[in-house]
């Protein structure tokens, strides 16, 4: 690969290949190195979370801005409570409803955490991942881990390990495969710093069921100088393509819209939910389920399909503005910033 590193990837579909790409994985983070490791969620980039140097590494290998923070990731409550210094009743509940899951936590930081995990802020956001590889190899290691998506800053988020390869295999040692991500977008981030605690990023656990266990939520954005999560940046997980998100009555005026916008048709991707149209004078037509849960396994590999397809423009069906389908429509108003 013009003479740069190519990653090594190791496969996980037995027990053998399973318990070695654990321990390969753990060695390499034990040693200060940066590693594409599986997550229900999306791929992650990780390194030792109590590591200067190595979480550097992962803003140097996505071109990551230092103001962004990144979640840490742990494999049991007690690793997770080391990495902040206060544990209320509330993360207690949300621990024992959510997690291993998807759902990720702001509280005040311990010290031991560097500055470049938290962007300098006093807070931290912590996460029990539910994906078995991860656990194992943080198990192994015995580390927390730092683990922002396993992409170039500010792309699509990678679900499978060849969408890794393709976007960091000349810039890491070692990409797990552990089979596409299960859940498909980022998690849900709650921060649980101000009373009641507010949603920062939405995801797949949605509001109606955090308020069943913290029996509230705070209302409207949060004001705070430092950014407590990920995932708050105006523009973030967008394809080369230009991505605009769309409804239409029917063909006739979906190709209008195109029309009117000097869109060229075979350069159009479409990503349709509801309103079908035929593939007629369309780059490439896809349907993903009108149901969340599935239409968020499917959504970002749609995205890196019609990348790698020379798509020109990507225009996804409006989603229905529904609680289940909030975490989808925040990935794609950022993608289409």
């Amino acid at each position: 690969m013009n003479g740069k590193q190519c990653a090594e990837v190791l496969a996980t579909d037995t027990p053998e290949s399973f318990r070695a790409a654990v321990e390969r994985a753990a060695a390499l983070l034990r040693a200060g190195e940066v590693v594409a490791l599986p997550t229900e969620t999306v791929y992650g980039l990780a390194a030792n979370a109590l590591d200067a140097g190595a979480v550097a590494k992962i803003f140097a290998i996505k071109g990551r801005p230092a103001h962004n923070p990144i979640i840490v990731h742990g494999a049991s409550l007690e690793m997770l409570q080391s990495c902040v210094s206060v544990w209320p009743e509330v993360a207690q509940r949300l621990a024992a409803a959510f997690w291993p899951g998807p759902l990720t936590l702001v509280l005040p930081r311990a010290g031991a955490i560097p500055d470049l995990v938290t962007a300098g802020g006093p807070t931290v956001a912590v996460r029990w991942p539910s994906h078995p590889f991860i656990q194992a190899v943080m198990r192994e290691c015995g580390l927390p881990l730092a683990a922002p998506s396993a992409n170039l800053s500010s792309q699509i988020s990678p679900t499978t390990a060849e969408h890794v390869r393709k976007s960091l295999g000349d810039k890491i040692p070692l990409i797990v495969d552990g089979g596409p991500a299960q859940v498909g977008i980022e998690s849900t981030v709650m921060d649980l710093t101000c009373q009641p605690p507010r949603i920062l990023r939405p995801g797949m656990i949605h509001a109606e069921s955090l308020v069943a266990v913290t029996g509230s939520l705070a209302a409207g954005p949060a004001g705070s100088m430092h950014l407590k999560s990920p995932g708050l940046l105006l523009k973030h997980y967008s394809p080369r393509a230009k991505l605009l998100l769309w409804s239409w009555r029917d063909e006739a005026d979906l190709k209008a819209r195109a029309r009117e916008a000097q869109m060229p048709l075979d350069q159009v991707h479409l990503i349709a939910h509801t309103r079908i149209p035929l593939r007629d004078g369309f780059g490439r037509v896809s349907v993903l389920p009108h149901d969340p849960a599935a239409f968020a396994r499917s959504i970002y590999a749609e995205l890196h399909r019609s990348d790698e397809l020379g798509a020109g423009w990507i225009v996804v069906e409006t989603l229905p503005d529904t609680q289940e389908w909030q975490g989808l429509a925040d990935r794609l108003r950022r993608a289409a910033a």
